[in-house]
């Protein structure tokens, strides 16, 4: 099935001008067009985009993910460095979480330090 950019960015949360500026920045190379230029979203495309907002999110820069995109279209040669890639942008991942756990834990402990104030036993 075949799918428009409206289409596309009403099912991601996205406006259209973003998937412009994604594509302008060669993230989307994959994307066919029609006669009149506009751009074609199949299943392959939503699964690249589905990747590249993954990355995106995590805080993955628009040049790495552009390299990514580069290296997954040159095919197998590619692999080694696509795996390197997304070990490290694992390690990235999971050192985000440890900091926002830890600072989860600094929130919690001033909020049972705020309602200890507040019942009365600490002052």
């Amino acid at each position: 099935m075949n799918y428009t950019i409206g289409q596309v960015a009403k099912m991601n949360n996205l406006t259209i001008s973003q998937l412009r500026y994604y594509d302008k920045q060669g993230l989307l190379p994959f994307l066919s067009r029609t006669e009149n230029g506009d751009r074609i979203f199949d299943e392959d495309a939503l699964k690249f985009l589905e990747m590249i907002l993954c990355l995106k999110n995590t805080g993955m820069p628009i040049k790495k993910i552009q390299q990514f995109i580069n290296w997954t279209m040159q095919g197998e040669e590619t692999i080694d460095q696509r795996l390197e890639l997304m070990k490290l942008q694992e390690k990235n991942v999971l050192d985000q979480i440890k900091e926002t756990e830890e600072n989860l834990k600094k929130i919690q402990r001033k909020i049972e330090k705020y309602e200890l104030e507040i019942s009365g036993n600490i002052k």
